[in-house]
């Protein structure tokens, strides 16, 4: 039996957010992995990576996972309707529905995360409850068929997590094997809660202009979801 699994590829995409999670599908028996956007044309990440997608909006077959990648592009997928309606449509019969860091914003701007335990990158997790979500600050956070995973690296592990409802323990375990993740950083500062009080101050800072960009842009959404609904 085919799987098929979308990962929306955008404008400003982080890459890893993306590939992460991209190594890990591609690896599942049975699965075929779609990068899906707009047109087929190559789109530049946040990074400077030219990356380019296979599917269309238009030509997308149904999906039993939908996985949105964050990046520094998705204020503005938050208030497009052309991608808010796509991933509606798919979001209906799919069988999970996922997030990567910010992707879960996108979601929440799409309606998805009324009322639902979600998270995403700890520097965004703020606007979560804005956008109707529970926030959870979890590595990977599970609510019935939505799956979110945390910042950028944490899509490694909710992709493994995913691939084990897909195929099993085993078979997961086999492909983080496969692609040797057995992390071993040489600092412990992956999270605010164990980095130095003065690099987290610094981080702090460089995102102090884009949470301030996307707070304005998730009340203007609020305001629209309040009204739709």
């Amino acid at each position: 039996m085919t799987l098929h699994i979308g990962l929306l590829l955008f404008p400003r995409v982080q890459q890893l957010d993306l590939t992460g999670p991209h190594d890990v599908f591609a690896q599942i028996p049975g699965a075929v992995v779609h990068l899906i956007w707009k047109t087929r044309a190559a789109v530049e990440s946040s990074s400077g990576m030219l990356l380019t997608p296979d599917t269309t909006f238009d030509d997308c077959p149904p999906l039993d996972v939908l996985c949105i990648p964050g990046g520094s592009g998705v204020g503005a997928l938050m208030e497009d309707e052309e991608t808010l309606g796509f991933i509606r449509r798919q979001a209906q019969g799919a069988r999970y529905v996922s997030s990567v860091c910010t992707g879960s914003l996108v979601l929440g701007a799409a309606g998805l995360l009324r009322g639902r335990r979600a998270t995403t990158h700890w520097a965004f997790h703020s606007l979560l409850a804005e956008l109707g979500a529970v926030p959870v600050k979890e590595r990977v956070v599970r609510d019935g068929n939505l799956l979110t995973g945390g910042g950028i690296t944490a899509g490694i592990d909710f992709a493994l997590t995913l691939a084990a409802e897909l195929v099993g323990d085993e078979e997961a375990q086999a492909i983080q094997l496969e692609i040797e993740y057995a992390p071993a950083p040489p600092f412990d500062a992956g999270s605010p809660e164990r980095a130095p009080r003065s690099v987290v101050e610094t981080v702090r800072e460089r995102s102090a202009a884009s949470l301030a960009a996307r707070a304005k842009i998730v009340e203007r959404v609020a305001a629209r979801l309040a009204t739709a609904s």
